[in-house]
């Protein structure tokens, strides 16, 4: 296998396979499901409310969103094996949720090396591996290869393609970093830890946190997800400072 573009994986990372190699699989599966009648696929093993979060993307017309792939495994507590192209390569990753662990080929200093806004979700499935310690051994890979969850999506919310608000987060709301929260082992640069520490004090919505030291409208976004998907972010649609919607009238930060 020819080596990999530096631009888009480290040196050192293991061979993966090559998205074109993988879409050509996915189009000849797609095409023996049709051959035979079946329209059912390795998804219809999912909970009927998970499947229906995944199959939203496609209704919506636009393709699965690597954030709302995660955090819809974090919302049902499911684990779910993602298939995502950087590159020309594959990048399999095994979302644990109730465990907080994620398995990938990568070491997370390779995964979180790459350019996060490149990872593109190209299938989602039920988890073939099981986590260290199971009891099912032929189900566990290298114990290297497990990292912690917490600080992988933590920097897909802050630096992969999701600049937006999750669906969750949307409309009139106002947020709070939750009590007790703990988010330690993450990557808090200055203005986020000056923004966490005010979140911790008061309750406020997207267009004040965007008009913070060091924020903008996407910035803001961004925190928010990253907060949210840590389990740190209390959000209220009732609470007075819930105005997101008085945005629409606001000029975008720089």
């Amino acid at each position: 296998m020819a080596h990999l573009f530096p631009s888009t994986l480290p040196a050192g990372a293991p061979e993966l396979s090559r998205v074109s190699d993988f879409r050509r699989y996915l189009h000849e599966q797609q095409a023996m499901l049709e051959r035979a009648e079946r329209s059912a696929t390795r998804l219809s093993s999912l909970s009927p409310s998970l499947l229906l979060d995944l199959l939203r993307f496609e209704r919506e017309g636009r393709g699965s969103d690597l954030l709302e792939v995660i955090a819809a495994s974090l919302r049902h507590g499911r684990r779910l094996l993602i298939h995502l192209g950087l590159g020309r390569h594959v990048v399999p990753l095994t979302v644990f949720p109730v465990e907080r662990l994620a398995h990938c080929p990568l070491t997370r200093e390779q995964l979180l090396s790459a350019r996060l806004a490149d990872l593109e979700v190209l299938q989602v499935e039920p988890a073939l591996l099981d986590t260290p310690g199971s009891g099912e051994r032929a189900l566990v890979a290298e114990a290297a290869l497990y990292t912690p969850l917490g600080p992988l999506i933590w920097a897909l919310a802050l630096r992969g393609s999701r600049d937006t608000l999750l669906p969750e987060l949307s409309g009139s709301a106002a947020y709070r970093v939750t009590p007790g929260a703990d988010l330690r082992g993450l990557e808090l640069g200055g203005t986020i830890t000056a923004a966490i520490a005010r979140l911790r004090r008061e309750t406020t919505n997207l267009r004040e946190i965007a008009e913070w030291p060091g924020f903008n409208r996407e910035r803001a976004m961004r925190l928010l997800n990253a907060l949210y998907l840590q389990a740190a972010l209390r959000v209220s649609h009732t609470h007075p400072a819930a105005n997101n919607e008085a945005w629409r009238s606001h000029p975008s930060g720089s």
